[in-house]
Protein backbone atom coordinates (compact mmCIF):
# COMPACT_ATOMS: atom_id res chain seq x y z
CA UNK A 1 0.00 0.00 0.00
CA UNK A 2 2.84 2.30 1.12
CA UNK A 3 4.39 1.21 -2.44
CA UNK A 4 1.34 2.24 -4.28
CA UNK A 5 0.75 5.57 -2.55
CA UNK A 6 4.13 6.61 -2.91
CA UNK A 7 3.85 6.18 -7.12
CA UNK A 8 0.71 7.74 -7.39
CA UNK A 9 2.27 11.01 -5.24
CA UNK A 10 5.69 10.96 -7.77
CA UNK A 11 3.02 10.82 -10.74
CA UNK A 12 1.16 13.57 -9.76
CA UNK A 13 4.30 16.02 -8.58
CA UNK A 14 6.05 14.81 -11.86
CA UNK A 15 2.74 15.96 -13.34
CA UNK A 16 2.45 19.28 -12.06
CA UNK A 17 6.16 20.16 -13.10
CA UNK A 18 5.59 19.79 -16.47
CA UNK A 19 2.42 22.13 -16.80
CA UNK A 20 4.78 24.61 -14.96
CA UNK A 21 7.02 24.07 -17.60
CA UNK A 22 4.81 24.27 -20.88
CA UNK A 23 5.02 27.61 -22.75
CA UNK A 24 1.56 28.21 -23.31
CA UNK A 25 0.87 27.40 -19.28
CA UNK A 26 -1.21 30.22 -17.31
CA UNK A 27 0.33 29.61 -14.13
CA UNK A 28 -2.31 31.22 -12.30
CA UNK A 29 -4.75 28.44 -13.53
CA UNK A 30 -2.65 26.27 -11.91
CA UNK A 31 -3.29 27.52 -8.30
CA UNK A 32 -6.55 25.62 -7.08
CA UNK A 33 -5.63 22.55 -8.72
CA UNK A 34 -2.09 22.58 -7.01
CA UNK A 35 -4.34 22.95 -3.74
CA UNK A 36 -6.46 20.28 -4.83
CA UNK A 37 -3.22 17.94 -5.25
CA UNK A 38 -1.81 19.00 -1.75
CA UNK A 39 -4.78 18.34 -0.31
CA UNK A 40 -5.12 14.70 -1.86
CA UNK A 41 -1.59 14.05 -1.33
CA UNK A 42 -2.08 14.82 2.60
CA UNK A 43 -5.03 12.42 2.22
CA UNK A 44 -3.29 9.54 0.72
CA UNK A 45 -0.65 9.70 3.19
CA UNK A 46 -2.84 9.36 5.99
CA UNK A 47 -4.50 5.98 4.86
CA UNK A 48 -1.32 4.94 4.04
CA UNK A 49 0.23 5.57 7.61
CA UNK A 50 -3.16 4.01 9.14
CA UNK A 51 -2.63 0.78 6.79
CA UNK A 52 0.85 0.56 7.74
CA UNK A 53 0.21 0.38 11.33
CA UNK A 54 -2.19 -2.31 11.23
CA UNK A 55 0.09 -4.15 9.09
CA UNK A 56 2.47 -4.10 12.09
CA UNK A 57 1.48 -6.93 14.08
CA UNK A 58 2.37 -5.74 17.76
CA UNK A 59 2.82 -9.66 18.44
CA UNK A 60 5.70 -9.60 16.50
CA UNK A 61 9.32 -8.77 17.47
CA UNK A 62 11.36 -6.25 14.98
CA UNK A 63 13.86 -9.35 14.51
CA UNK A 64 10.64 -11.45 13.35
CA UNK A 65 10.23 -14.04 16.40
CA UNK A 66 6.60 -14.28 17.90
CA UNK A 67 5.93 -12.26 21.41
CA UNK A 68 2.28 -13.82 22.11
CA UNK A 69 1.88 -17.02 19.78
CA UNK A 70 -2.21 -17.06 20.58
CA UNK A 71 -3.24 -15.09 17.07
CA UNK A 72 -2.20 -18.42 15.99
CA UNK A 73 -4.80 -20.69 17.90
CA UNK A 74 -6.83 -22.26 15.92
CA UNK A 75 -10.40 -20.12 15.12
CA UNK A 76 -13.17 -22.98 16.12
CA UNK A 77 -11.23 -23.05 19.72
CA UNK A 78 -12.81 -20.78 22.42
CA UNK A 79 -9.88 -20.26 24.95
CA UNK A 80 -11.51 -18.29 26.98
CA UNK A 81 -12.30 -20.76 29.89
CA UNK A 82 -8.53 -21.69 30.22
CA UNK A 83 -7.40 -18.12 30.54
CA UNK A 84 -10.55 -17.39 33.12
CA UNK A 85 -9.37 -20.54 35.27
CA UNK A 86 -5.81 -18.84 34.89
CA UNK A 87 -6.45 -16.30 36.21
CA UNK A 88 -8.99 -17.31 39.11
CA UNK A 89 -5.96 -19.59 40.17
CA UNK A 90 -3.63 -16.75 40.55
CA UNK A 91 -6.18 -14.42 41.96
CA UNK A 92 -7.54 -17.13 44.49
CA UNK A 93 -5.41 -20.52 44.78
CA UNK A 94 -3.70 -21.00 48.45
CA UNK A 95 -1.23 -23.95 48.28
CA UNK A 96 -2.59 -26.83 50.86
CA UNK A 97 0.08 -26.46 53.06
CA UNK A 98 2.58 -23.61 54.28
CA UNK A 99 5.67 -25.85 53.05
CA UNK A 100 4.84 -26.58 49.06
CA UNK A 101 6.87 -24.08 46.50
CA UNK A 102 5.19 -21.98 44.86
CA UNK A 103 4.27 -23.08 41.16
CA UNK A 104 5.58 -21.05 38.50
CA UNK A 105 3.47 -19.81 35.30
CA UNK A 106 6.11 -21.80 33.29
CA UNK A 107 5.30 -24.89 35.44
CA UNK A 108 1.45 -23.98 34.71
CA UNK A 109 2.00 -24.34 31.02
CA UNK A 110 4.13 -27.53 31.24
CA UNK A 111 0.84 -28.59 32.84
CA UNK A 112 -1.47 -27.70 31.18
CA UNK A 113 0.50 -29.04 27.84
CA UNK A 114 0.72 -32.23 29.42
CA UNK A 115 -3.39 -32.22 30.28
CA UNK A 116 -3.66 -31.40 26.20
CA UNK A 117 -1.60 -34.10 25.60
CA UNK A 118 -3.08 -36.85 28.19
CA UNK A 119 -6.61 -35.97 26.70
CA UNK A 120 -5.32 -38.31 23.94
CA UNK A 121 -5.72 -41.20 25.33
CA UNK A 122 -2.28 -42.21 24.27
CA UNK A 123 0.35 -43.65 26.36
CA UNK A 124 2.86 -43.44 23.86
CA UNK A 125 2.27 -39.47 23.21
CA UNK A 126 3.87 -37.72 26.27
CA UNK A 127 5.10 -34.18 26.41
CA UNK A 128 8.76 -33.95 28.30
CA UNK A 129 9.34 -31.39 30.60
CA UNK A 130 13.11 -30.61 30.88
CA UNK A 131 14.21 -33.08 33.64
CA UNK A 132 12.11 -36.00 31.66
CA UNK A 133 13.63 -35.09 28.24
CA UNK A 134 17.28 -35.47 29.75
CA UNK A 135 16.39 -38.77 31.24
CA UNK A 136 15.26 -39.86 27.43
CA UNK A 137 18.60 -38.21 25.78
CA UNK A 138 20.35 -40.30 28.68
CA UNK A 139 18.62 -43.51 27.25
CA UNK A 140 19.50 -43.19 23.58
CA UNK A 141 23.13 -42.31 24.76
CA UNK A 142 22.46 -45.51 26.12
CA UNK A 143 24.53 -44.48 28.93
CA UNK A 144 22.48 -44.50 32.38
CA UNK A 145 22.46 -45.44 36.36
CA UNK A 146 19.34 -47.28 37.28
CA UNK A 147 17.46 -50.78 37.74
CA UNK A 148 17.83 -52.24 33.55
CA UNK A 149 13.96 -53.07 32.54
CA UNK A 150 11.79 -51.75 29.88
CA UNK A 151 8.57 -50.21 31.20
CA UNK A 152 4.94 -49.44 29.25
CA UNK A 153 2.01 -48.50 29.58
CA UNK A 154 -0.45 -51.50 29.22
CA UNK A 155 -4.31 -51.12 29.87
CA UNK A 156 -3.72 -48.10 31.81
CA UNK A 157 -1.60 -49.70 33.79
CA UNK A 158 2.19 -49.20 34.42
CA UNK A 159 3.64 -52.69 33.13
CA UNK A 160 7.20 -53.94 32.92
CA UNK A 161 7.33 -55.36 29.60
CA UNK A 162 10.91 -56.68 30.25
CA UNK A 163 13.75 -56.81 32.44
CA UNK A 164 16.88 -56.18 30.80
CA UNK A 165 19.41 -59.53 30.57
CA UNK A 166 21.96 -59.35 33.79
CA UNK A 167 20.56 -56.05 35.07
CA UNK A 168 19.89 -55.36 38.79
CA UNK A 169 16.08 -56.10 37.69
CA UNK A 170 16.76 -59.03 36.45
CA UNK A 171 18.43 -60.49 39.43
CA UNK A 172 16.00 -59.33 41.96
CA UNK A 173 13.21 -61.20 39.83
CA UNK A 174 11.50 -58.95 38.21
CA UNK A 175 9.61 -60.58 35.65
CA UNK A 176 7.73 -59.64 31.81
CA UNK A 177 4.29 -58.33 32.80
CA UNK A 178 4.64 -57.32 36.09
CA UNK A 179 2.54 -54.94 36.96
CA UNK A 180 3.86 -51.78 38.93
CA UNK A 181 1.22 -50.35 41.40
CA UNK A 182 4.04 -48.48 43.60
CA UNK A 183 7.63 -46.96 43.44
CA UNK A 184 8.49 -45.89 46.60
CA UNK A 185 5.80 -44.59 48.43
CA UNK A 186 4.00 -43.33 45.29
CA UNK A 187 1.19 -44.65 43.81
CA UNK A 188 1.49 -45.20 40.12
CA UNK A 189 -2.31 -44.63 39.38
CA UNK A 190 -2.33 -41.81 36.02
CA UNK A 191 1.49 -42.12 36.16
CA UNK A 192 3.63 -42.25 32.70
CA UNK A 193 5.81 -44.06 31.81
CA UNK A 194 8.44 -40.87 31.88
CA UNK A 195 7.19 -40.16 35.37
CA UNK A 196 7.99 -43.53 36.11
CA UNK A 197 11.52 -43.57 34.43
CA UNK A 198 12.28 -40.26 36.49
CA UNK A 199 11.67 -41.85 39.93
CA UNK A 200 13.23 -45.20 39.13
CA UNK A 201 16.58 -43.69 38.20
CA UNK A 202 19.44 -42.71 40.85
CA UNK A 203 22.70 -43.41 41.91
CA UNK A 204 24.90 -46.30 41.41
CA UNK A 205 24.02 -48.51 44.91
CA UNK A 206 20.75 -46.97 46.09
CA UNK A 207 17.91 -48.79 46.28
CA UNK A 208 14.47 -48.34 45.27
CA UNK A 209 11.41 -50.52 46.64
CA UNK A 210 8.51 -51.40 43.60
CA UNK A 211 5.12 -53.18 44.68
CA UNK A 212 3.79 -55.41 42.18
CA UNK A 213 0.88 -57.32 41.15
CA UNK A 214 1.82 -60.36 39.66
CA UNK A 215 -0.06 -62.93 37.77
CA UNK A 216 -0.75 -66.37 39.57
CA UNK A 217 0.19 -64.47 43.18
CA UNK A 218 -2.90 -63.70 45.44
CA UNK A 219 -1.06 -60.39 47.25
CA UNK A 220 1.20 -57.75 45.68
CA UNK A 221 4.77 -58.16 46.06
CA UNK A 222 7.19 -56.01 47.26
CA UNK A 223 10.63 -55.80 45.60
CA UNK A 224 13.63 -54.26 46.44
CA UNK A 225 16.65 -53.44 43.59
CA UNK A 226 19.48 -52.00 43.76
CA UNK A 227 20.85 -49.49 41.29
CA UNK A 228 23.68 -50.00 39.57
CA UNK A 229 25.08 -49.12 35.84
CA UNK A 230 23.36 -50.56 33.18
CA UNK A 231 25.22 -52.15 30.73
CA UNK A 232 23.07 -53.87 27.66
CA UNK A 233 24.14 -57.01 25.98
CA UNK A 234 23.52 -57.23 22.56
CA UNK A 235 23.54 -60.98 21.36
CA UNK A 236 24.73 -64.47 22.72
CA UNK A 237 24.64 -67.81 20.92
CA UNK A 238 25.27 -71.35 21.50
CA UNK A 239 24.54 -74.68 20.03
CA UNK A 240 22.98 -77.52 21.65
CA UNK A 241 22.32 -80.92 20.63
CA UNK A 242 24.77 -83.23 18.47
CA UNK A 243 24.01 -84.56 14.61
CA UNK A 244 20.40 -84.85 13.26
CA UNK A 245 19.18 -83.09 16.47
CA UNK A 246 21.47 -80.11 16.77
CA UNK A 247 20.20 -76.35 16.97
CA UNK A 248 21.85 -72.93 17.20
CA UNK A 249 20.21 -71.26 19.26
CA UNK A 250 20.20 -67.04 18.63
CA UNK A 251 19.46 -65.29 22.13
CA UNK A 252 18.84 -61.49 21.02
CA UNK A 253 18.46 -58.63 23.58
CA UNK A 254 17.48 -55.83 21.98
CA UNK A 255 17.55 -54.00 18.37
CA UNK A 256 20.18 -51.58 18.93
CA UNK A 257 22.15 -49.38 16.26
CA UNK A 258 24.66 -52.44 16.54
CA UNK A 259 22.48 -55.12 16.58
CA UNK A 260 22.55 -56.13 12.67
CA UNK A 261 26.31 -56.21 12.04
CA UNK A 262 26.29 -58.68 15.33
CA UNK A 263 23.49 -60.68 14.40
CA UNK A 264 25.28 -61.14 10.52
CA UNK A 265 28.61 -62.13 12.20
CA UNK A 266 26.25 -64.64 14.43
CA UNK A 267 24.47 -66.21 11.47
CA UNK A 268 28.54 -67.31 10.31
CA UNK A 269 28.81 -68.79 13.13
CA UNK A 270 25.30 -70.43 12.35
CA UNK A 271 26.43 -71.56 8.93
CA UNK A 272 29.89 -72.88 10.41
CA UNK A 273 27.53 -74.96 13.18
CA UNK A 274 26.81 -77.14 10.26
CA UNK A 275 22.47 -77.22 10.89
CA UNK A 276 19.79 -76.63 9.41
CA UNK A 277 18.06 -75.88 12.27
CA UNK A 278 18.05 -72.33 13.91
CA UNK A 279 16.09 -70.88 17.12
CA UNK A 280 15.92 -67.15 17.29
CA UNK A 281 14.90 -66.53 21.31
CA UNK A 282 13.04 -63.26 21.56
CA UNK A 283 12.00 -63.07 24.40
CA UNK A 284 11.84 -60.26 26.81
CA UNK A 285 13.58 -58.65 23.59
CA UNK A 286 11.79 -54.75 24.15
CA UNK A 287 12.79 -53.70 20.33
CA UNK A 288 14.67 -50.70 19.36
CA UNK A 289 15.36 -49.51 15.90
CA UNK A 290 13.26 -50.18 12.67
CA UNK A 291 15.71 -50.63 10.73
CA UNK A 292 17.99 -52.98 12.26
CA UNK A 293 14.44 -54.88 12.11
CA UNK A 294 14.35 -55.03 8.45
CA UNK A 295 17.98 -55.78 7.97
CA UNK A 296 17.42 -58.31 10.14
CA UNK A 297 14.52 -60.20 8.25
CA UNK A 298 16.51 -59.59 4.99
CA UNK A 299 18.05 -62.45 5.81
CA UNK A 300 15.29 -64.59 5.72
CA UNK A 301 12.76 -62.96 2.74
CA UNK A 302 13.62 -62.35 -0.81
CA UNK A 303 14.09 -58.68 -2.36
CA UNK A 304 10.92 -56.60 -2.22
CA UNK A 305 9.09 -58.74 0.63
CA UNK A 306 7.02 -56.86 2.45
CA UNK A 307 8.55 -56.53 6.42
CA UNK A 308 6.34 -53.99 8.06
CA UNK A 309 3.68 -51.39 7.17
CA UNK A 310 3.77 -47.78 8.83
CA UNK A 311 -0.25 -46.54 8.72
CA UNK A 312 -0.33 -42.82 9.40
CA UNK A 313 -4.55 -43.24 9.51
CA UNK A 314 -5.80 -39.63 7.51
CA UNK A 315 -2.39 -38.35 7.33
CA UNK A 316 -0.92 -39.67 4.70
CA UNK A 317 -0.56 -42.71 2.44
CA UNK A 318 0.71 -45.63 3.64
CA UNK A 319 4.46 -46.32 4.04
CA UNK A 320 5.83 -49.87 3.03
CA UNK A 321 8.79 -51.53 4.43
CA UNK A 322 10.80 -54.59 2.11
CA UNK A 323 13.16 -56.86 2.57
CA UNK A 324 16.68 -56.21 1.24
CA UNK A 325 16.78 -59.48 -0.36
CA UNK A 326 20.09 -60.62 1.13
CA UNK A 327 17.65 -64.52 1.61
CA UNK A 328 20.77 -66.44 1.88
CA UNK A 329 19.32 -69.30 3.21
CA UNK A 330 17.46 -71.99 1.23
CA UNK A 331 14.08 -73.85 2.17
CA UNK A 332 15.39 -76.25 3.79
CA UNK A 333 16.38 -73.63 7.06
CA UNK A 334 13.56 -74.58 9.94
CA UNK A 335 13.73 -72.13 12.00
CA UNK A 336 11.75 -71.56 15.39
CA UNK A 337 11.09 -67.94 16.88
CA UNK A 338 10.45 -67.79 20.51
CA UNK A 339 8.16 -64.35 21.67
CA UNK A 340 6.79 -63.95 24.98
CA UNK A 341 4.83 -61.00 26.95
CA UNK A 342 8.16 -59.05 27.24
CA UNK A 343 9.25 -59.22 23.25
CA UNK A 344 7.78 -55.49 21.80
CA UNK A 345 7.91 -53.40 19.16
CA UNK A 346 10.65 -54.44 16.51
CA UNK A 347 10.63 -58.00 18.16
CA UNK A 348 6.90 -57.74 16.85
CA UNK A 349 8.07 -56.62 13.74
CA UNK A 350 10.75 -59.05 13.02
CA UNK A 351 8.17 -62.43 14.40
CA UNK A 352 5.11 -61.13 12.37
CA UNK A 353 7.06 -60.67 9.49
CA UNK A 354 9.22 -64.35 9.59
CA UNK A 355 5.67 -66.05 10.73
CA UNK A 356 3.49 -64.13 7.50
CA UNK A 357 6.09 -65.22 4.83
CA UNK A 358 6.12 -68.79 6.41
CA UNK A 359 9.84 -68.40 7.33
CA UNK A 360 9.58 -69.30 10.92
CA UNK A 361 7.12 -70.87 13.60
CA UNK A 362 6.65 -68.83 16.22
CA UNK A 363 6.36 -70.42 20.15
CA UNK A 364 5.24 -68.90 23.18
CA UNK A 365 3.06 -66.69 24.29
CA UNK A 366 1.50 -63.93 22.74
CA UNK A 367 3.65 -60.34 22.56
CA UNK A 368 3.20 -57.47 24.38
CA UNK A 369 1.88 -55.42 20.85
CA UNK A 370 3.95 -51.86 21.25
CA UNK A 371 3.00 -51.27 17.29
CA UNK A 372 2.99 -47.60 17.01
CA UNK A 373 5.68 -45.12 16.22
CA UNK A 374 6.78 -42.00 17.91
CA UNK A 375 8.69 -39.07 16.67
CA UNK A 376 10.51 -36.92 19.21
CA UNK A 377 10.40 -32.98 18.14
CA UNK A 378 12.41 -30.11 20.22
CA UNK A 379 9.51 -27.56 21.77
CA UNK A 380 12.01 -25.16 23.40
CA UNK A 381 15.59 -26.14 23.82
CA UNK A 382 14.63 -27.63 27.18
CA UNK A 383 11.69 -29.84 26.40
CA UNK A 384 10.27 -32.28 23.87
CA UNK A 385 7.10 -33.66 22.80
CA UNK A 386 7.07 -37.65 21.88
CA UNK A 387 4.04 -37.74 19.68
CA UNK A 388 2.81 -41.02 17.91
CA UNK A 389 2.80 -40.17 14.26
CA UNK A 390 1.91 -43.91 13.20
CA UNK A 391 0.80 -47.63 13.57
CA UNK A 392 2.79 -50.83 12.56
CA UNK A 393 1.13 -53.57 10.50
CA UNK A 394 2.06 -56.52 9.68
CA UNK A 395 2.49 -57.45 6.15
CA UNK A 396 -0.93 -58.61 5.89
CA UNK A 397 -2.34 -55.79 7.59
CA UNK A 398 -2.93 -56.65 11.26
CA UNK A 399 -2.36 -53.90 13.36
CA UNK A 400 0.76 -54.96 16.28
CA UNK A 401 -1.12 -52.59 18.72
CA UNK A 402 -4.43 -54.14 18.62
CA UNK A 403 -3.28 -58.25 18.67
CA UNK A 404 0.32 -58.12 19.17
CA UNK A 405 1.84 -61.76 17.21
CA UNK A 406 0.21 -64.16 18.41
CA UNK A 407 1.96 -67.83 18.48
CA UNK A 408 1.86 -70.84 16.26
CA UNK A 409 2.39 -72.95 19.74
CA UNK A 410 1.17 -71.01 22.35
CA UNK A 411 2.77 -72.52 25.75
CA UNK A 412 1.44 -71.90 28.95
CA UNK A 413 3.83 -70.95 31.76
CA UNK A 414 2.98 -72.04 35.50
CA UNK A 415 5.01 -70.79 38.15
CA UNK A 416 6.14 -74.03 39.83
CA UNK A 417 8.30 -74.19 36.70
CA UNK A 418 9.90 -70.84 36.38
CA UNK A 419 10.60 -71.89 40.31
CA UNK A 420 12.03 -75.25 39.01
CA UNK A 421 13.85 -73.05 36.33
CA UNK A 422 12.46 -75.10 33.91
CA UNK A 423 11.90 -73.36 30.46
CA UNK A 424 9.11 -74.94 28.83
CA UNK A 425 9.09 -72.38 26.07
CA UNK A 426 12.62 -73.05 24.93
CA UNK A 427 11.92 -77.00 25.19
CA UNK A 428 8.82 -76.63 23.08
CA UNK A 429 10.86 -74.79 20.75
CA UNK A 430 13.14 -77.63 20.41
CA UNK A 431 10.80 -79.97 20.21
CA UNK A 432 9.30 -78.11 16.87
CA UNK A 433 12.49 -77.91 14.89
CA UNK A 434 13.39 -81.49 16.06
CA UNK A 435 9.67 -82.94 14.31
CA UNK A 436 9.98 -80.55 11.41
CA UNK A 437 9.86 -82.83 8.78
CA UNK A 438 7.29 -85.28 10.79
Amino acid sequence: MIFWCGIFVRMIYSTLLLLEKTPDMNLTQLKPFKIFVGALILVLVFFAGANFGESKNPSVESDGNIKNKEFTKPESVDFSDFWKIWNLINEKHVPPATSTDAVSDQEKVWGAITGLVASLNDPHTVFLPPAETKIFEADVRGNFEGVGMEIGIRDSVLTVIAPLKSTPAQRAGIQAGDKIIKIGEKTTLNMTAEEAVSLIRGERGTEVVFTIVREGEEEPLEIRVVRDVIDIPTINSYSVGSGNEKVFVIELYNFSSVAPDQFRNTLRDFIDARTDKLLLDLRGNPGGYLEASIDMASWFLPPGEVVVREDFGNNQKEVVYRSKGYDIFTNELKMVVLVDVGSASASEILAGALKEHGRAKIVGQETFGKGSVQELIKITPETSLKITIARWLTPEGVSISEHGITPDFLVEIMREDVEKEIDLVKEKGLDVLRTWSQ
